[in-house]
């Protein structure tokens, strides 16, 4: 049976927080690529009545259904992860120097131990074994502030920065799968990365050993196949693919939840020295006023801008 490998991303329009990228991998038959009927038994989709199995959507219809706890629920039961503290998650989920590096932020609390509700996951992970599913290990990158301000300030361009996340996503994916029997497809299914169109020479440092065909090119759907390799590879990028793909909608819960709870931290952080200071979730109107509120404390702290605030 074909692996499909789901990749999306969170953040890329704050100028605060980390960008985050993921990608789920699902074993899935040739026929249901998609995955929505063949894990009926433990799926549901939000337009769906609420019952016992997993609500896998787009991350916004999730988190604006059931917020955290529905996003919690999905990744850690999806994914059938054990409790443990977010830096044990990070080390285990993410790509290595990312792990790393979100250790290093000034507002990091690799302590806190998640799910925040785990006799629920208790639950959901017993129901999710007994039905035999399960999915992949997830892969995630994770660009905080400094790191993504090198690579704008390199580049001239934040699309840069989800070249690079998506190159090594695939990267690692292709890495994991290939310990798998020969022969089986990978087929990467992608939300249009910035709106763009055309991906044949990213892709090509993706998969360095193969030859990149672009069978369409369009804002509907850009797709390829990639040639010379020893086995069947294809990836298509297509905008809202969240709710084409139980893999995609998976990666982008994970992408969603990663960042709800870093950026929670972040808050938590600046909350310790301004008590009243409203939280913000990092998108630029707000993010400049949460800026100019924290702007003295970070000249207390010896934290420099470019620390805090993602240029672009």
């Amino acid at each position: 049976m074909p692996w499909v490998v789901g990749i999306d991303e969170a953040g890329y329009g704050p100028n605060l927080g980390p960008l985050v990228q993921s990608a789920a991998v699902i074993q899935l038959p040739a026929h249901d690529l998609a995955g929505w009927e063949t894990l009926k038994p433990i799926v549901r989709r939000s337009g769906e009545k609420a019952d016992s199995r997993l609500l896998i959507d787009d991350s916004k219809k999730v988190y604006t259904r059931g917020g955290m706890a529905a996003l919690e629920r999905g990744v850690w039961g999806g994914f059938a992860l054990e409790p443990m503290p977010l830096l044990a998650l990070l080390h285990e989920i993410a790509l290595p120097t990312d792990a790393v590096d979100v250790a290093s932020e000034f507002w990091f609390d690799g302590e806190e131990l998640l799910p925040e509700d785990p006799e629920h996951h208790i639950r959901t992970h017993t129901h999710t074994r007994t039905e035999g599913h399960g999915f992949a290990r997830p892969i995630a990158h994770l660009a905080t502030t400094q790191p993504f301000n090198r690579i704008c300030d390199e580049s001239g361009s934040k699309a840069t920065v989800l070249s690079f996340g998506l190159i090594d996503l695939m990267t690692a994916a292709m890495g994991g799968l290939q310990q798998k029997p020969d022969g089986e497809p990978i087929i990467f299914r992608c939300d249009k990365q910035g709106g763009r169109n055309f991906y044949a020479g990213m892709l090509q440092e993706a998969f360095p050993t193969g030859w990149i065909v672009a069978e369409q090119e369009s804002a509907e759907e850009s797709r390829y196949r990639v040639e010379m390799l020893d086995r069947p590879v294809s990836i298509t990028f297509r905008p809202r693919a969240d709710g084409d793909s139980v893999a995609v909608a998976l990666a982008s819960m994970l992408c969603k939840y990663l960042r709800e709870v870093l950026m929670r931290q972040f808050n938590r952080f600046w909350a310790k020295h301004i008590p009243d200071i409203k939280p913000t979730a990092g998108y630029p109107l707000d993010a400049r006023r949460f800026f100019a509120e924290i702007k003295p404390i970070m000249e207390k702290l010896g934290l420099t801008a470019d620390q805090v605030w993602r240029k672009r």
